[in-house]
């Protein structure tokens, strides 16, 4: 298993660079944008990233535990991976690994905005919705890249509204770096690691390819 997270990491890593580089060019057109647009924006990103992380990791479940354990799927195992999964790990990527770089770089306006407390009303119910398309109809291809792309922006903004000023170089290559680490490791860990820990030994991490 752990040669096939290594791999798995390996292999998203190209696109999280990608992503983290879309994140870059986002900052550098959007400079002066307010704090106010700017949570705005995470508000919409940070949800719908929930939702497809959901849908991914209860689908990776789902998918793995019909192959594996004859079609059998316990409901609420999957309703509490799904949920666990994607709240747990997107408020780790969009919201405390941003804030961490908004400390070091003692970025004016820091906070940590928590999606399922602050926004509960509408966070948590998409997180439910996309488990209940997993347990219909899962995926995981499709709405893993995307969510890649969308947790990479909502940690972006997440960080404009502490950012205050006109963020010199050193802060550009920061935040590239913080984008990165946000995403990198944390959405492979949910969709990926997290799910097939409870579906067993023989699941292999490869298999994202529906």
């Amino acid at each position: 298993m752990s040669k096939e997270i290594l791999r798995e990491l390996e292999s998203h890593a190209p696109f999280t660079l990608f992503g983290a580089f879309t994140g870059i060019a986002i900052m550098f057109f959007s400079q002066g944008l307010s704090s106010k647009i700017s949570h705005a924006f995470f508000y919409t990103l940070h949800p719908i990233h929930v939702m497809l992380s959901a849908l991914v990791t209860a689908s990776m479940y789902k998918l793995h535990t019909c192959k594996y354990a004859k079609g059998k799927c316990n409901l609420w195992i999957l309703i509490l991976i799904g949920y666990a999964g994607s709240i747990g790990i997107a408020t780790m990527s969009d919201s405390l690994i941003p804030y961490l770089g908004e400390t070091l770089l003692r970025m004016p306006n820091r906070g940590i905005h928590i999606g399922f407390l602050e926004k509960w009303w509408l966070v948590n119910p998409l997180a439910i919705v996309g488990v209940t398309v997993a347990y219909f109809h899962p995926k995981t291809k499709l709405p893993h890249a995307a969510h890649v792309l969308l947790s990479t922006w909502a940690s972006l903004f997440h960080i404009l509204m502490a950012k205050g000023e006109v963020a010199s170089l050193f802060s550009y290559a920061a935040i590239f770096l913080f984008l990165f680490l946000a995403v990198w490791i944390p959405c492979c860990a949910s969709d990926i690691v997290f799910p097939l820990l409870f579906v067993g030994k023989r699941a292999e991490c490869s298999a994202m390819d529906d």
